[in-house]
């Protein structure tokens, strides 16, 4: 399948990769035909190398019901991006969606779809944050101009999705790293391990991502080496990371930090770049 430039992220993401991809791109296997991702986010990297067939995961269900939308019913949600205005009043009323369950499954697949792209294109610095009753709850950003109907991108991914063999899913990672078949390439980017106590951010979905959980996920890594599995893993260059993945190749790259809410600590960061292969 030929590339498509214009399929690119819909929507920003914490930790997204789209910045790394020139870092990234030399150390991906030269051919990648079939493809895992288990915590998709705003899938860069997906859509960097738009593999014929994949595998792709969120723990966030509203993340995953809005790729399918797009995949099913772009159109429709290009029309419903349109009837949602850059104001801060209608923002905050949007975002209170959520907050009445009921009416809240009421709403159609496609409305929760332009939902969840309206808020990350007008709310504050483009970060997509619940509480801990995952509930959204980042504030109204005070854009001039945001791109909230980016119809040339939607529709572009929308054709990527329906030409090619795309599995979404939406449970836990070590799940969809379990069934993984021999030859296929996996792309793991989990929440960081903090470089400081108040660096922490796993605000994406409910709960959290502590360091058993990063200790769980390498353990998984373990597996896919045992299995002959290539896979390349994303994270934070703190010693905790360095130590869980020692046995294997480690490239350090830097990386823009956006998300600091003191501007003068944004800036580029260490990030390790883990692979099992040369």
């Amino acid at each position: 399948m030929r590339k498509n430039r214009l399929v690119a992220p819909v929507v920003k993401w914490v930790g997204g990769k789209r910045q790394l991809l020139e870092d990234l791109t030399p150390l991906f296997p030269k051919r990648v035909s079939s493809y895992c991702e288990p915590f998709l986010g705003g899938g860069a990297v997906l859509f960097a190398l738009q593999p014929n067939i994949a595998y792709v995961n969120d723990i966030n269900s509203e993340l995953i019901q809005m790729y399918e939308a797009i995949r099913d019913h772009v159109e429709d949600l290009i029309i419903a991006l349109g009837e949602h205005p850059n104001e801060e009043k209608h923002f905050y009323t949007v975002r209170d969606w959520d907050r009445d369950k009921d009416a809240y499954r009421q709403l159609s697949q496609v409305q929760r779809a332009a939902r969840i792209i309206y808020l990350n294109k007008t709310c504050y610095n483009g970060l997509f944050r619940v509480n801990n009753a995952g509930e959204f709850n980042t504030p109204f950003g005070h854009y001039k101009n945001p791109n909230i109907v980016n119809a040339p991108t939607l529709r572009a991914v929308s054709a990527y999705f329906q030409k090619a063999q795309i599995t979404f899913s939406c449970t836990d990672y070590a799940k969809v790293l379990e069934n993984v078949k021999k030859g296929t390439f996996v792309y793991l980017d989990p929440p960081y391990d903090p470089v400081s106590e108040t660096a922490n951010f796993t605000g994406y979905a409910k709960g959290g991502f502590d360091r058993v959980e990063q200790i769980r996920l390498r353990q998984c890594c373990d597996d896919l080496n045992r299995r002959g599995i290539k896979f390349m893993l994303s994270n934070s260059a703190t010693d905790f990371i360095r130590e869980q993945y020692a046995a294997y190749s480690i490239t350090i790259v830097k990386a823009k930090r956006a998300i600091n809410s003191n501007a003068a600590k944004r800036g580029q960061v260490d990030e390790v770049v883990v692979r099992n292969y040369g």
